[in-house]
């Protein structure tokens, strides 16, 4: 089982990034897909999720209206478009898949947004 982020770098305050996360060895269309953010100090927070035929998500108040969750489940991969950003979305960034009690995490990407 693997989870391969990707998408993740330096960009300026307004800016946007879209991560990547592609994955193997399960059956993607079977697990909802989460988007977690780790900041140093501070504990991992759920940003976005979706569900595994997504046709439903979820966001955190925080990003609300800035980013955006989205999946192709021919491809296995699920994103997460990144918009209007700020120096507090500066985190690793995971991706975790869920179904039931099993779930899977990547090894993160850091996005850091600074001037």
């Amino acid at each position: 089982v693997q989870l391969v982020e990707s998408g993740g770098g330096l960009v300026q305050p307004g800016g946007s990034l879209r991560l990547s996360c592609a994955a193997s060895g399960f059956t993607f269309s079977n697990y909802g897909m989460r988007w977690y953010r780790q900041a140093p100090g501070e504990e991992r927070e759920l940003v976005a999720a979706i569900s595994s035929v997504g046709r439903s998500t979820s966001y955190a108040d925080s990003v609300k209206g800035r980013f955006t969750i989205s999946r192709d489940n021919a491809k296995n991969t699920v994103y997460l478009q990144m918009n209007s950003l700020n120096p507090e979305d500066t985190a690793v960034y995971y991706c975790n898949a869920k179904s039931n009690a099993v779930g899977y995490w990547g090894q993160g990407t850091q996005v850091t947004v600074s001037s």
